[in-house]
């Protein structure tokens, strides 16, 4: 007996007029064996008109059906998009308020699909932010609409690649607020949502983890701040409690050295840029968007929507490949975990 297909990934294209279809139909020509079981929740406009546009020939299939999509060597689009939702003609590289809806539409549509059970993950592709939010889209990005349609209080942003992983306290806030947003409480809901899925969807038995500091030299001892010793602290020895190994906090400006981000399997970061620039600095093009704390597998590209080099093909596809890996390899490991110290 043939076992039954699994439910397929889901992949949304974001900005269409940015580099996600781009980067999907680049890397589909390149490695069309990748895409088995995955679907693209987009209309197959506006992947038909970016191959046309790059010069790519490759046969796009749609359906208005999830469940009736299946054909070898072909890209499949689903589109979810209900009557009356215009998605019209994309122009690469120029953003337009009429295609947003369509944009917020095929990811909802998406996420309720894993939320259900129909889909097996989602990876997403960079969306244009001040477009949506013009258009009253009120979310800073996705990781805090998935959170929203998923019912989730909070989730945790984490980027990772072979060689780090990082895991964000907050996300996307100006700086001066970062002090104020932080709690005890949030802080160990974060570092355990953080240490849950490392365990469930990585494989690892007993994560190890740190937490950066939010002062320089981690306060020291309270001369440059007391956050350390007023949040971070309590919230460490709270989760400490239920045995997570958690070091910390601790100075940031060493703890991403080659010699001690090797001791942790992530290190969580209190704001965003300060996890930000250490893993693209080691890993641009290649690190994943991952939100934990969701109750199914999402990844994204670690890059924006470049819509400079949209429709010019001279743009790395990489970072889509390493975020259907990445999820497959969470699925994989959600399904049978094994210990993995090697990213």
């Amino acid at each position: 007996m043939t076992p039954a297909q699994p439910p397929p990934l889901l992949l949304t294209l974001g900005e269409p007029a940015g580099i996600g279809p781009d980067c999907v139909l680049l890397a589909f020509d390149a490695q069309p064996e990748l895409f088995n079981n995955i679907t693209i929740a987009a209309p197959r406009l506006w992947l038909s008109e970016r191959a046309q546009e790059l010069g790519i020939n490759i046969d796009i299939v749609e359906s208005r059906s999830l469940k009736s999509l299946s054909r070898v060597g072909s890209l499949l689009c689903w589109n979810p998009l209900p009557e009356g939702v215009a998605f019209g003609n994309v122009t690469a590289g120029r953003t337009s308020a009429s295609t947003a809806a369509a944009v917020i539409a095929c990811i909802e549509a998406a996420t309720h699909a894993c939320l259900r059970g129909e889909a097996s993950a989602l990876v997403t592709a960079p969306i244009e932010k001040a477009v949506l939010r013009d258009s009253g889209f009120d979310f800073p990005g996705h990781t805090e609409f998935l959170a929203r349609l998923a019912g989730r209080e909070r989730v945790v942003m984490m980027l990772a690649s072979s060689q780090l992983r990082v895991a964000l306290l907050t996300t996307h806030m100006p700086l001066k607020d970062v002090a104020t947003a932080l709690n005890i409480e949030d802080v160990a809901t974060s570092l355990r949502i953080t240490h849950h899925d490392l365990k469930q969807r990585f494989g690892l038995s007993s994560p190890r983890l740190a937490l950066c500091g939010l002062n320089p030299h981690a306060g020291e001892q309270q001369h440059f701040g007391d956050e350390e010793a007023a949040i971070l602290t309590p919230a460490i020895q709270q989760v400490k409690h239920d045995g997570i190994d958690v070091a910390g906090p601790l100075p940031a400006d060493t703890l991403f050295s080659p010699q001690m981000r090797k001791e942790y399997d992530a290190i969580v970061c209190c704001y965003h840029d300060q996890g930000l620039i250490p893993i693209k600095a080691l890993s641009f093009g290649d690190a994943v968007n991952i939100t934990l704390g969701l109750p199914f597998i999402r990844t994204s590209v670690d890059h924006g929507t470049a819509l400079d080099r949209a429709g010019t093909g001279k743009v790395s596809y990489s970072s889509i490949m390493e975020a259907i890996k990445m999820a497959r390899l969470m699925l994989m490991n959600s399904i049978a975990p094994e210990v993995n110290r090697a990213g």
